[in-house]
């Protein structure tokens, strides 16, 4: 009994440790991210159960790990349903190696949260906002992204930079 409690709870310590951490964000502090950010920026909106998001999530961690040197920084916003908030989008981050800051919208009316983000977003997804207040570089995608439309966008927020 004592091996197995001692098993349980290093299984447990385990998971608990590599899991990826997901926060909760409001709306309004996604603004403020954004308003305050130095560094070029993406933001990749997602959703666990969206195929072309987990298609792109890897390429867009590649690319953007290429440009380290550029300070470009890419946060994913899960847009899942508060019953997969935190465990199932850690289970989804941890199996498919998302190595990059993971927050949850904690926000339910997209009529209230798309137009804070842009205002042409309907609130499908993959949906990316690239931005660079450096140079007032700012451009949003409500689609998935291909590898070249990808470079292309990051050579763009990064050109004045």
């Amino acid at each position: 009994m004592k091996r197995l409690i001692i098993l349980v709870v290093s299984v447990f310590t385990t998971v608990v440790c590599f899991a990826q951490d997901v926060k909760s964000i409001k709306v309004t502090d996604l603004e403020k991210i954004i308003a305050d950010s130095k560094t070029p920026l993406i933001i990749n909106f997602w959703a666990t159960w969206c195929k072309p998001c987990i298609e792109e999530i890897p390429y867009f961690q590649e690319e953007v790990s290429k440009h380290k040197k550029d300070s470009l920084q890419l946060i994913l916003v899960s847009v899942d349903y508060k019953e997969e908030f935190p465990a199932g989008i850690a289970a989804t981050a941890k199996k498919r190696k998302f190595r990059v800051p993971i927050f949850w919208l904690d926000e339910t009316n997209a009529d209230y949260f798309c137009p804070k983000i842009d205002p042409k977003w309907s609130g499908a997804v993959p949906a990316t906002l690239f931005i660079n207040n450096k140079t007032g570089y700012r451009n949003f995608f409500e689609e998935q992204l291909s590898k070249d439309k990808l470079k292309k966008e990051i050579m763009a927020i990064l050109e004045s930079h």
